[in-house]
């Protein structure tokens, strides 16, 4: 009889915490998309220089891959922290870009790209909670196809090629569809239990996917 109650109680357990790490996720990201957007606005009001992006984004790199991994395991506020640290850096740094969209008049280039990746987001997440389909097959192309986009993104900075920068943004809309596919249904699957590490993953991909839209649609603008 205990092993009865046992082999019931263990996938209910199992479960439960799933839908933990997935209610947590799906709030954290909620938080941390409106203080990132929150900063983006402080910073358009500032108006900083142009090179604030460069430099936000490289001090948001080397969180994501020297700090938060340090924090994200934490069971305080130090990985929450981080979190927003890290949001909060790229939110500031897109304050520059968009304010040369708005000056430019593109003001609707910059809701399109967010409705665009809303929609996108939305159908993709319900697509993989509803079908539970196993992506996993698709990480190791997902992590090889963003370390050549992101070096051929870093070159396209000195060769200025409009061909290239238009397939870049492209490849990276589809590579943050593909990550939206993978994070989504290792949680969904209880193969990822971190909520912080899940949050950090599905912000990425959608930060890239907005930039890389409204990349797309300013380059359609000339």
């Amino acid at each position: 009889m205990n092993e009865f109650n046992q082999t019931i109680t263990k996938p209910r357990e199992s479960i439960l915490a799933t839908n933990k790490v997935l209610k947590n996720t799906y709030l954290l990201l909620s938080i941390t998309l409106f203080f990132s957007a929150a900063m983006a606005a402080v910073s358009m009001a500032i108006n900083p220089p142009k090179m604030t992006g460069i430099i936000t984004s490289i001090a948001a790199i080397a969180m994501l891959w020297f700090v938060i991994p340090r924090y994200e395991e934490s069971s305080g506020i130090g990985g929450l922290v981080c979190v927003f640290i890290f949001t909060g850096l790229l939110g500031f740094g897109l304050g520059p870009v968009l304010n040369a969209y708005v000056g430019a008049g593109l003001e609707k280039a910059i809701v399109t790209a967010l409705g665009g990746t809303a929609v996108i987001f939305l159908g993709l997440s319900g697509y993989a909670l509803t079908t539970k389909k196993d992506f996993n097959f698709i990480g190791g192309f997902l992590f090889a196809g963003i370390l050549v986009a992101f070096i051929a993104a870093i070159a396209n900075i000195f060769l200025n090629i409009t061909g290239l920068a238009l397939a870049i943004d492209v490849v990276f809309i589809l590579l943050m569809s593909g990550m939206i596919l993978f994070e989504t249904s290792r949680l969904v699957r209880g193969e990822e239990t971190n909520y912080i590490r899940a949050t950090v993953s599905l912000y990425v991909a959608i930060y890239n996917m907005f930039v890389s839209l409204l990349s797309l649609l300013g380059l359609a603008n000339d």
